[in-house]
């Protein structure tokens, strides 16, 4: 059979073309041909692991809706952030950057799950001999696991259908290619038509899949921005590698809930779960320090203390500099101009600097009432309780409005041992529960400042 040319589609417009170009002539886009595989001539070129048989139109109704198989990864903080464990059949993204413990959690997780189930590890950037040493020097048991070098996708199916284990990691999606196409690993179509291979392999012989993916200097991940479609879960590790502690961040996951998180320490013997975060993310101090307050933040299921750092202090330059780590740089000029606004609070010839403790990063808006007392006492010089919790969110007129799940987050609080707490007036509970803490509703900014006269 004489072998069938490449064919070239835009990814903007779908236009199909012969050859390669660089710029699209129906769309004018630059840089959006991408090779696409060959259609099968033959009825029978199609793997037998794609499905085949009739499809059957049934009513909502007749669906069945056990629930869904899931086993455990053996690594608890990761199971909470995949919402109670691996979906048989699921395909799960892991990105993050550089030596940040993307193949040591998952060599870890794979060694664990081994002893009780079949697993494979694919390693297509590193050789066995390297992943061997790895798990030499993290002490995992390795006598169960088997480990597969290739980057082919038709023969990790191949192997991956002999061999039927219950969990398989490709490490990573960048590396593997596909016999159907003729571009180079790691391009756009080998990521998409590697990835989709994969997926319709797991969804029918019910084997979970990690797939280890790159992520650009902006930080999303490499590849395609149908990858992260084409998967069930999407899962980004953060944290600076200079640091200890790690994050695992849910951003997509059909199986459960999104913005879930799953916190690690980074060990010699690789990484640990964090079982109470919010001993981490609170910096001891000997005494009371100025712009520093405690917050509670909330990520999926989970409320955790935060301690909200602030530094303001006079401009030479021209332009007063905002910056802020782990927090919205957007947000903090807002919340700038509403303290300036309705506290009367010249910051205009100060520059300010805002840090959470810890690395972690804070994208919820009940962080606002923290940020803008930190900022506040550090320009007043004026430390306030280390025993106060803040949280709530702060509108453009200066009011203060709630934040969801407010007795969680205080009974977090009280569980810690805090005496006091200035929360948004809705959040107030309609019960006396919390007798040993004193809660302080504020319905305004002004009434905020009047607070902590």
């Amino acid at each position: 059979m004489a072998k069938q040319s490449p064919r070239f589609q835009c990814r903007e417009c779908a236009t199909l073309l012969s050859k390669w170009a660089g710029q699209c002539p129906d769309c004018k886009g630059w840089n959006s041909i991408d090779e696409i595989p060959a259609m099968p001539t033959a009825p029978g070129a199609r793997s037998n692991w794609h499905g085949k048989g009739k499809s059957e139109v049934i009513t909502l109704d007749r669906v069945p809706t056990s629930e869904t198989p899931r086993f455990e990864s053996q690594i608890d903080e990761l199971d909470r952030v995949l919402g109670g464990g691996l979906v048989e059949g699921s395909v799960v993204l892991l990105g993050g950057d550089p030596g940040i413990g993307k193949s040591t959690i998952l060599l870890q997780c794979l060694a664990l799950i081994s002893q009780q189930r079949e697993a494979l590890y694919v390693t297509g950037e590193e050789s066995p001999q390297q992943v061997s040493l790895r798990a030499q020097r993290l002490k995992l048991p390795a006598d169960n696991l088997k480990l597969l070098s290739t980057t082919c996708v038709e023969e990790i199916i191949a192997h991956a259908s002999s061999l039927r284990p219950a969990v398989m990691v490709i490490d990573s999606i960048q590396t593997i290619f596909s016999d159907s196409l003729q571009s180079a690993p790691g391009s756009v179509s080998q990521v998409r038509e590697s990835t989709a291979l994969l997926v319709r392999f797991a969804k029918h012989s019910n084997i979970a899949i990690f797939l280890v993916g790159h992520v650009t200097k902006e930080g999303q991940l490499a590849g395609p921005r149908v990858l992260e479609h084409m998967v069930d879960t999407v899962l980004y590790f953060e944290g600076d590698s200079s640091t200890r502690y790690r994050v695992i961040r849910a951003v997509k996951n059909r199986f459960g809930a999104v913005n879930e998180l799953g916190i690690f320490a980074m060990t010699d013997q690789g990484l640990k779960p964090v079982s109470n975060p919010s001993a981490i993310f609170l910096a001891q101090h000997d005494k009371p320090v100025p712009g520093s307050v405690v917050m509670v933040s909330r990520e999926g299921t989970r409320p955790f203390l935060v301690e909200v750092q602030a530094l303001v202090s006079e401009s030479y330059g021209g332009h007063p500099r905002r910056i802020s780590v782990g927090l919205e740089s957007n947000r903090l000029a807002m919340l700038i101009a509403i303290l300036q606004r309705h506290g009367s609070i010249p910051l205009y010839e100060q520059d300010v600097f805002i840090n959470a403790v810890g690395g972690v990063r804070i994208a919820e808006t009940g962080a606002d009432l923290a940020i803008i007392l930190a900022i506040l006492s550090s320009y007043r010089d004026r430390p306030l309780n280390p025993r106060q919790l803040v949280f709530g969110e702060v509108g453009l007129s200066g009011e203060i409005r709630p934040v969801p799940n407010g007795e969680e987050r205080l009974r977090e609080a009280s569980k810690h041992g805090f005496e006091s707490a200035i929360i948004p007036r809705a959040n107030m509970p309609k019960s006396a529960k919390y007798k040993d803490m004193e809660l302080i509703p504020v319905g305004h900014l002004a009434d905020t400042l009047d607070a902590l006269q």
